[in-house]
């Protein structure tokens, strides 16, 4: 019987919040030969372990999937805790939470509940790379995700810890070394989102200590060595860390800049028409800047400060105060003050993230003007965790060696709020459809963020914590962030099962609007004097001889689809609701049809893919040992993820293609002889059959 074993620790905290938040009152959970049962007789399909943004978003979609799913978590009231900063999204991140969204995932609506300042970043530029971002209130962020949970069929939540996995022979007509089946229960698939927490450890000045987030229990170091001695997985090390949190009434914020949210928040959901928090009631950010005295309190410090002296990889991206005073020298670093809640009487200082002792912290901080008198309410600190070499995952996000595991978030060698819920939503939805025996999907690069993210992982691997940025896909025009429902959100109820029927419906509805409404522009034939005449207000040219439609009009700068509904109210006024969705449309339109054929041209080769058990070293093509040896390091699922490797020529990438090529063509020609001979054999039945006895 395949199984994984959990052992769960007894609990610090009772908390009996309803029979579907189950906290253990034993130490091990009961085993079944015939399945996978606790003491009050459920069966799981899908095992979740950490309540982290990857882990809360893949236990959902698990269950949406129509997997029965358990998720296992050290604290149950920390589920949906923002473990560092107080928001959501931003320029390329941003564009993860509305796929998220649109494939009905749980941080998009929770962020238009807990948001208390809406802005969109990149304003200035095309809306291809807008960034959408809210600052959050931990506590109504925290309320949200538990509710969603709470009400979420074929969802059961558990406080636990995992100590070890357990492994059986793996299923010899699928590929894999092992295979992983849950926990004490005994369960199909599991899916890994530790975050931070494998073999996680806490770091303030000279002192360090178990964990992976202050004030958690840390996760057994029995996980990481079963996943690189008994399952063979190469891991890392990577690092993070967290600002000190500032008590907002020693601040003087009128030393510092005001910045105003937008004055009509933009939701993230593509179900909600408006946010929780009224426009009025947002919440400003203030920034400030660092001072020659932030840079003098770092150097007399770095001998205090064991984790900067590190070799273990931080974030390049956010990184802390000491590695941007260190790296780059004599320049003034912004600092954003940002509010932690509606009622809360705490600051987050964006851009201070330290690790230095709590009384230099102290220092540090008053080194910037508007914090002269601050007081620190929690100290910032550094963590160090476990990652597993994301290269050994297929693009379902399964561990290609091992049947039935999933990893998702941080584990993978990412970091931020964002991509850890992008991953464990996939990664959950894989899971369930491999435990239901259903096939695991893929998104491609050319279809979404998502598919850029994982990708990338799966692909090139991480030498430090990855990030999202816009610039990573080469397809943004069309990858934007006001169509992820129309790119994800059929596929999701189509092909993935995790999207809701009410969501498909209104994705089906806005598709077929816009669909009409691009169809009445199109239909709008004018020569430029005729346009002229209707929007005299537009530097339309007179010279010009064509004919203009609609939506060649409203590609200029100056042109809103207002405008054309005033000018065409029976013909587009129906569409208003559309209008700036719309705009953006026939922007991009001349751009996304020159990039047709490439992604036309990627998708082929995405099509194309390559055995997993193929021999690279033996391989009768033309390939050179280093080659050969990032194939076999790797061994990227097509031919496509093969061609995105770092070291893989061009000549290489065109011998594997006449490979593959080949190949197909022999399955093809023994495919049709198989098929000739079958109805050969049934034509000799049938004549048999009809001869006299």
């Amino acid at each position: 019987m395949n199984q994984l074993i959990l052992i769960c620790n007894k609990w610090q905290d009772y908390f009996p919040i309803t029979d579907r938040f189950q906290p253990l009152s034993s130490w091990l959970l009961c085993f079944d030969f015939f399945g996978c049962v606790d003491w009050m007789g459920h069966q799981y399909d899908v095992i979740v372990v950490g309540g982290g943004h990857a882990g809360t978003e893949a236990a959902a979609a698990a269950a949406r999937v129509g997997a029965e799913t358990l998720l296992i978590t050290q604290k149950i009231h920390t589920i949906g805790a923002l473990s560092c900063n107080p928001s959501l999204g931003g320029v390329g991140k941003g564009q993860l939470v509305k796929e998220v969204d649109a494939l009905d995932g749980l941080c998009g609506r929770a962020g238009d509940w807990a948001g208390i300042h809406f802005s969109i970043l990149n304003r200035r530029k095309g809306p291809a790379v807008w960034g959408p971002r809210a600052q959050l209130d931990r506590q109504r962020y925290r309320d949200f995700i538990q509710s969603e949970l709470l009400s979420t069929p074929r969802l059961t939540v558990l406080e636990g810890s995992v100590e070890e996995l357990l492994v059986t022979e793996p299923n010899p007509e699928e590929p894999g070394h092992h295979r992983v089946t849950g926990i004490r229960l005994g369960t199909q698939s599991v899916v890994l989102t530790t975050g931070t927490f494998l073999s996680g450890s806490l770091f303030v000045g000279q002192t360090t200590s178990p964990g992976g987030r202050i004030g958690d229990a840390p996760s057994s170091p029995g996980l990481s060595h079963t996943l690189r001695e008994r399952l063979g997985l190469r891991t890392g090390r990577l690092r993070t860390g967290t600002p000190p949190r500032i008590v907002k009434d020693s601040v003087d914020l009128s030393l510092a800049k005001l910045h105003l949210p937008d004055s009509h928040p933009t939701p993230f959901s593509f179900l909600n028409t408006h946010t929780h928090c009224k426009p009025e009631e947002q919440l400003p950010c203030y920034l400030t800047f660092t001072t020659p005295g932030v840079e003098r309190v770092v150097r007399e410090s770095l001998q205090l400060n064991c984790h900067i002296q590190q070799d273990t990889k931080g974030p390049r991206y956010c990184p802390s105060i000491e590695s941007r005073v260190l790296r780059f020298p004599g320049r003034s670093h912004q600092v954003w003050l940002e509010p932690e809640g509606v009622t809360s009487d705490l600051l987050y200082p964006q851009g201070l993230s330290m690790t230095m002792p709590p009384d230099i912290q102290l220092r540090l901080i008053r080194e910037i003007p508007p914090m002269r008198r601050a007081e620190i309410h929690t100290p910032g600190y550094g963590v160090q965790y476990d990652f597993v070499c994301p290269t050994q995952l297929s693009p379902a996000l399964q561990v290609k060696s091992t049947q039935g595991l999933f990893l998702a978030g941080q584990i993978n060698g990412t970091t931020g709020y964002e991509e850890a819920a992008a991953q464990g939503l996939w990664a959950g939805a894989n899971a369930a459809r491999w435990a239901l025996s259903m096939p695991t999907v893929t998104l491609s690069r050319t279809e979404s963020y998502i598919g850029v993210l994982i990708d990338d992982l799966v692909s090139r691997g991480v030498t430090e914590p990855y990030r999202m940025f816009t610039s990573r896909a080469e397809f943004r025009t069309s990858l934007r962030p006001d169509n992820a429902d129309l790119r994800l959100t059929p596929k999701g109820f189509e092909e993935v099962g995790c999207v809701s029927s009410v969501r498909y419906q209104e994705s089906l509805r806005v598709r077929n609007s816009l669909q009409d409404a691009l169809t009445a522009l199109q239909a709008l034939f004018l020569s430029t004097s005729s346009w002229k005449k209707k929007l005299p207000s537009v530097p339309i040219s007179e010279t010009k001889s064509t004919l203009l439609t609609g939506l060649d009009l409203l590609q200029y700068n100056d042109v809103t689809f207002e405008m054309l509904a005033s000018a065409f109210p029976e013909s587009l006024s129906s569409y208003m609701e559309f209008a700036q969705r719309l705009k953006i449309e026939a922007v991009y339109k001349p751009h996304c049809d020159l990039n047709k054929k490439e992604i036309e041209r990627i998708q082929r080769e995405e099509n194309m893919s390559l055995p997993q058990d193929i021999d690279y070293f033996s391989l009768p093509v033309s390939l050179s040992d280093e080659v050969r040896e990032i194939l076999d390091r790797v061994r990227p699922s097509t031919l496509g993820a093969a061609t995105r490797l770092e070291g893989i020529t061009p000549a290489a990438v065109v011998n594997l293609l006449n490979y593959v090529r080949v190949t197909e063509k022999k399955k093809e020609t023994h495919r049709n002889q198989r098929h000739q001979e079958a109805q050969r054999d049934e034509e000799l039945c049938a004549n048999s059959a009809s001869l006299p006895q």
